[in-house]
């Protein structure tokens, strides 16, 4: 807990900041896509550009990644009858039970494993956003046979994603051998240093309690799966294909974090259950402030 204590403390202060509208509510509205576009792609560029991946295996890792979101999903297929809810909700809950909130997951990687950590979990976000994009657009898909939906549209916006294109770039850097040339990577650190901790303030910011009140059983019941049974499912995974211990930590943690904020954008856009995807965004944020603690105590190897 004491290692976590930082990450949930700067979540409450966002949210504490956002109360007292200091800075100005406008200020989070803009702070948000400047951490996304701007500064978390400088931290991965930095990060990626700069470590010795000479040793790092990537097979084994897309390899649990992909099974776990495989057996994920059919859990949750699973649940489906016992939420008895429509299908736009359920696009909602599918969201819950199996995205992850990029900012707490860097934040806790780099306070609990360092610099190693955070690049597993650069290259982790690089194999898992793609994917997990294309299984919740599969989803809304098959349950509300989306009209105006275009395949092209989703890939072009795929390939212009920043954190996947800045992790690409921060590779490419390194294998080349170009590296951060002409004191970039002072420029691009100092950024970087920025990312976490505003980025942890604007999901503390973005919380909205009074979202909880309708739907208590369902954000209880997908918080329990996403927090609970997905890094259980990420721990059988990582047992059956022997992955490292460093590498399997960090892919539980990620396994375990909250869902993510960018699910509400999609359930808007998508027609799904847009007021149930904020409630499950905040109930599992907050629940996530006692379920993370129980998981690096009991499930990390």
């Amino acid at each position: 807990m004491n290692a976590l204590g930082p990450v949930f403390a700067t979540l409450l202060l966002g949210a504490f900041f956002k109360r007292l509208a200091l800075p100005r509510a406008e200020f989070w509205a803009l702070a948000e896509p400047f951490i996304y576009f701007i500064l978390l792609p400088a931290l991965l560029i930095h990060k990626l550009a700069l470590a010795d991946i000479s040793d790092f295996t990537l097979l084994p890792l897309a390899g649990a990644i992909g099974l776990t979101l495989v057996l994920t999903s059919a859990a949750l297929w699973l649940c489906k009858a016992f939420w008895h809810t429509s299908a736009a909700s359920f696009t909602s809950l599918y969201q819950g039970g199996i995205r992850f909130n990029t900012y707490i997951g860097l934040a806790c990687s780099a306070q609990l494993f360092g610099d190693q950590g955070v690049l597993i979990a650069a290259v982790l976000m690089a194999i898992m956003i793609p994917s997990l994009n294309l299984f919740c657009i599969l989803v809304f898909q098959i349950s509300l046979q989306t009209a105006g939906f275009s395949w092209k549209k989703f890939i072009i916006n795929l390939a212009k994603n920043p954190l996947i294109l800045a992790c690409f770039i921060g590779v490419f850097l390194n294998i080349s051998g170009i590296g951060l040339p002409l004191g970039s990577d002072q420029v691009l650190d100092l950024l970087g240093r920025a990312a976490l901790p505003l980025g942890l303030l604007a999901v503390g910011a973005a919380l909205s309690p009074k979202v909880l009140l309708n739907h208590g059983y369902l954000i209880f019941s997908n918080s329990l799966f996403k927090l609970v049974v997905m890094p259980l499912i990420a721990v059988m995974v990582s047992y059956l294909l022997n992955l490292p211990q460093l590498m399997a930590s960090v892919f539980i943690l990620f396994c375990a974090l909250p869902t993510a904020t960018s699910a509400y954008i999609l359930a808007r856009q998508l027609e799904g259950d847009a007021d149930l995807m904020a409630a499950l965004i905040t109930g599992q944020t907050l629940l996530a402030f006692i379920s993370l603690p129980w998981v690096l105590e009991y499930l990390l190897p």
